[in-house]
């Protein structure tokens, strides 16, 4: 659908908020905490953003979008070649990262960006008065995205862990202690931080089924670690060589065939593809350990093979 961005904020140094209205002043369609879109941009890319505002308002997205000095175009597009009152192409709200609906309390970790999704979330929950906390880790102080909407909505619920300043230093421990299986655990940022907090979790007795997680960047491997291997496809002779330097949907792509790509990192699963022989490398962090068991699908955006050739099906 078509949005026209009404208005952009500059939150931090680094960071700018996205107003987005509907085009024609209808209202846009509804989602969840921690929903987020797809954002298609004019230099051809496509890339997810969290939704940041309440699910209640229909009428506005607000995403928060940060200029990555490591950017393969997307976030540097958003920052220098969009204005006020410019036009942006989207796809409806999906959601990879709902609130658990067990939850009776729900402790909520961001670390940077990644606080985009949590305040969607910290929104959702004091509106159905669930107990929560917001923990929000950050480099320096000029880092903190949504200051004004989370000191004004948030306090008493909202805490600052500033980089340097120790009298900040969150005690984990104290934190995670009190356990209970309608307690869960919210956590988007870095993948580093999202290890630690994780980790820490489980270390005081916390379950899987009580941990949530939102990846903004997969995990990269090694293109060393990369080997050659063959794709064939069902009802085709063609046999599709995958080079080392070469990701399955490059591969493809540049044989003729037509693969749905978004986030190319194995986050939004957009690429999906049946499996029908072969062992898959998985290296997308959409699927559940579960899944990637089965061997039955891959990412081809960033998975790759362990077995010499994978049989697939489109």
């Amino acid at each position: 659908m078509d949005v026209v961005i009404n208005k952009i904020h500059r939150l931090t140094p680094s960071i700018r908020a996205f107003e987005l209205i509907s085009s024609n002043g209808s209202a846009l369609p509804s989602f969840e905490a921690g929903a987020h879109i797809d954002v298609h941009l004019k230099n051809g890319l496509t890339r997810q953003y969290s939704l940041s505002n309440c699910c209640s308002e229909k009428h506005r997205y607000v995403i928060g979008v940060l200029h990555d000095e490591h950017s393969r175009g997307g976030s540097r597009c958003m920052h220098t070649e969009y204005r006020e009152g410019d036009q942006l192409r989207i796809g409806a709200p999906r959601n990879l990262f709902e609130i658990h609906p067990h939850t009776q309390k729900a402790i909520l970790f961001a670390g940077g960006i990644g606080i985009t999704p949590i305040l969607s979330m910290a929104y959702r929950l004091k509106a159905q008065r669930i107990p929560f906390e917001l923990h929000y880790f950050v480099r320096s102080h000029e880092m903190i995205a949504f200051y004004g909407n989370l000191t004004e909505h948030f306090a008493g619920q909202i805490h600052f862990h500033i980089q340097g300043q120790p009298e900040t230093q969150c005690d984990m421990s104290s934190v995670l202690e009190q356990n209970s299986s309608d307690r869960h655990l919210y956590v988007c940022g870095p993948a580093g931080f999202m290890a630690f907090v994780m980790e820490s979790a489980q270390h005081m007795g916390w379950q899987t089924e009580q941990l949530h997680q939102e990846h903004f960047v997969a995990q990269k491997s090694e293109a060393s670690n990369n080997a050659a291997f063959t794709i064939e496809i069902k009802g085709s002779d063609r046999r599709i060589e995958v080079q080392p330097h070469q990701t399955a949907t490059q591969a493809l792509i540049e044989n003729g065939f037509d693969v749905p790509i978004s986030c190319e990192q194995g986050i939004c699963g957009t690429c999906i593809t049946r499996v029908l022989a072969g062992i898959p490398d998985h290296r997308d962090v959409f699927m559940t350990d579960e899944e990637h068991a089965l061997n039955n699908q891959f990412t081809p955006c960033c998975s790759r093979a362990k077995s010499t050739s994978l049989l697939i099906e489109f």
